[in-house]
């Protein structure tokens, strides 16, 4: 019951401020009970917390900024846009490896991806009109919230199981005219999967053919956190190549290990007429939501560190190790191409109870698949340490054998 307040508070934000996601619920849960009972006796398989230190190379531009640059300049506020140094040096990044012609132009530095992806839903709204973005189960939940915050409306495609690929006929099915843009997060949170470029290039023709059915442009927004975790000598496409209407965000928290330091950026690359103006329109849109500009310290950082990446090794031999140990037992597990977590089947159909089950009988923290928009699935994070997935297999055992 709410109390009786001589004032009102905007709904939508009151809502979001008390219902917090399933995933850091767990993740406090799992704080709250390790003080409890032993950092060892808790299995948490919750989060998407990078499990490798940032690369050296990272700890070495921070030194250098902190110990060799003017302090004046190194904190001063950069253009809103983001040092121009910095934007051309990511820019250049870019262009060697997918033989583009970007320019610092072309780069809005953001705090991390949230910031870059609510900047662009807002830049995409039509003011007096609905707005619909398109999202592919399984999704990132923080969609739903960077999505209505900027008066935007979520429609979601359904999953499709068991490879959790891109549902063209259901996506056609669903475009209208209240259409402004599909969200593509490839390799995919929560369920690992990478895209593959045939399946993008159909993607790209069937919204060239609707845009031309609306005589406007629907477009993609990539998010693209995840983008250098990839294995088995696999690559994640370059969607603006496909696709020439795309925004594509990024963020440094995973391929640098840095997911509390929040830097990222949006890319408006110059391959359709307007993208100047879209580039105004997230620029203003940050500044709306009262974004200055990306913190001074993290964008000088980024400018020497621009084509570092961190070691994918450890998360491939815990990706490897988990899906074998999970299959052996007798779940049906999704293998991941990408990012650090794996999609897993659960027994008898319902991932709240089993994960309820799992939390209250064995301390081992899984998010159910829910809260990613499908039912039936629990996502386990693999970016822990190799020792949690050796003595949480067990528990995965003695649960399955048990809930069955």
């Amino acid at each position: 019951m709410r109390p009786n307040l001589p004032f009102t508070l905007n709904k939508e934000s009151l809502h979001y401020g008390q219902q917090r996601s399933a995933i850091r619920e767990l993740f406090d849960y799992g704080q709250i009970k390790a003080k409890e009972i032993g950092a060892e006796n808790i299995f948490d398989f919750s989060i998407g917390n990078p499990s490798i230190p940032p690369p050296a190379e990272v700890q070495a531009a921070f030194l250098e900024l902190l110990q060799e640059r003017d302090p004046q300049a190194l904190h001063s506020y950069t253009s809103s846009a983001g040092d121009m140094t910095v934007r051309q040096s990511i820019a250049d990044s870019l262009n060697r490896r997918y033989k583009t012609n970007y320019a610092g132009s072309n780069i809005f530095m953001t705090c991390g991806a949230a910031a870059a992806l609510s900047s662009s839903f807002r830049a995409l709204v039509e003011e007096g009109e609905t707005n619909e973005f398109i999202v592919l189960a399984p999704y990132f939940p923080e969609y739903k919230p960077f999505i209505e915050g900027q008066n935007g409306t979520m429609r979601v495609i359904p999953a499709c199981p068991p490879s959790f690929g891109i549902d063209l006929d259901a996506i056609e099915q669903n475009i209208n005219p209240a259409t402004r843009a599909i969200i593509i997060n490839s390799p995919n949170n929560p369920s690992g999967k990478l895209y593959s470029e045939q399946e993008l290039e159909e993607l790209a023709s069937l919204l060239r053919k609707k845009s031309r059915e609306y005589k406007r442009p629907i477009f993609i927004v990539s998010d693209e956190p995840y983008r250098e975790l990839v294995y088995d000598g696999k690559v994640a496409p370059h969607i603006p190549a496909i696709y020439e209407y795309t925004v594509m965000t990024y963020s440094y928290s995973k391929s640098l290990s840095i997911p509390g330091d929040r830097i990222g950026y949006a890319l408006v690359p110059p391959t359709f007429e307007g993208h100047e103006l879209l580039f105004a329109a997230i620029g203003g849109a940050a500044r709306g939501m009262g974004y200055v500009c990306a913190p001074s310290l993290l964008q000088h950082m980024i400018g020497l560190t621009v084509d570092v990446k961190t070691d994918t090794d450890t998360y491939d031999s815990n990706r490897k190790l988990l899906y074998n140990g999970l299959r052996e037992i007798g779940y049906e597990v999704l293998l991941p191409e990408g990012a650090f977590y794996l999609f897993m089947k659960v027994p008898g159909g319902d991932a709240p109870a089993f994960s309820e089950f799992l939390r209250d009988e064995y301390n081992v923290l899984a998010v159910p698949s829910d809260s990613f928009g499908c039912e039936g699935y629990m996502r386990v994070s693999y970016c822990v340490a190799k020792k949690t997935i050796e003595n949480g297999l067990s528990r995965f055992k003695d649960a399955y054998e048990k809930y069955r």
